[in-house]
């Protein structure tokens, strides 16, 4: 089944009415194009969030949790385990226990951090915490796993989604993270995924909200090294 340009953009405004979760609707994930102008569905999107950007950003409620660093992530885990994803946190979270830096990232601080300050709070969790001192920036890491399907778009929204419901200076205190630091959330993507190959498109509207929403896109390649887009 194909959508209209005017199919789209009615879902972008239906989904407005609950910014907080807009990043999980089916529209930002679709692939494909309009069935009557021959646009990609995540560039409309891209579009419309752009010409409404201000809407987006102050319609994302903050959560303050009585605590974020959680004293138990000792970034062990369990082999057999087939969430990938977590696994591929707590493995480089393991790293930089053991000392290591990642390039443009800097330190892995914590892995998995809830954002719910109640059971019924809609809200997930930040896939990778990271401090750079060189440059005095913490990322917000929306890791995604080699194999996933979803849209840079909605990599995009969702690690700022996080990035806006948390308290900065409750999180800042709980990891000792300097106050003067800079925020940024970013897709954590690996270099051959598909993923990549969107980025590597002309796509003018996802490259205007990534910048209006001040945000980058990191690559995991061989050995767990990080590189830029």
């Amino acid at each position: 089944m194909g959508y209209t340009r005017g199919e789209i953009i009615q879902k972008c405004e239906n989904a407005f009415e609950n910014i907080k979760t807009f990043y999980q609707q089916d529209m930002v994930n679709y692939r494909g194009k309009t069935v009557d102008t021959d646009e990609l569905y995540t560039e409309i999107v891209a579009e419309y969030l752009c010409e409404n950007i201000f809407e987006f950003k102050k319609g994302i409620p903050e959560i303050i949790r009585s605590k974020y660093k959680i004293d138990s992530h000792d970034g062990k885990y369990d082999e057999s385990s087939n969430r990938l994803e977590e696994k591929i946190a707590m493995k480089m979270f393991g790293m930089s226990e053991k000392g290591r830096e990642f390039q443009h990232i800097g330190k892995i601080i914590d892995y998995q951090i809830p954002l719910k300050a109640k059971r019924d709070d809609v809200a997930g969790k930040i896939d990778l915490l990271s401090y750079n001192g060189k440059t005095n920036t913490v990322y917000i890491l929306e890791l995604k796993e080699p194999d996933s399907i979803e849209t840079v778009l909605r990599c995009v929204l969702e690690g700022y989604t996080y990035m806006r419901t948390f308290n900065k200076e409750k999180l800042f205190n709980d990891f000792m993270i300097p106050t003067t630091a800079r925020l940024i959330a970013c897709p954590f993507v690996f270099k051959g995924s598909i993923q990549e190959k969107e980025i590597m498109e002309k796509r003018p509207f996802l490259n205007r909200i990534i910048e209006l929403l001040e945000s980058k896109i990191f690559y995991i390649t061989e050995n767990y090294n990080v590189e830029e887009a």
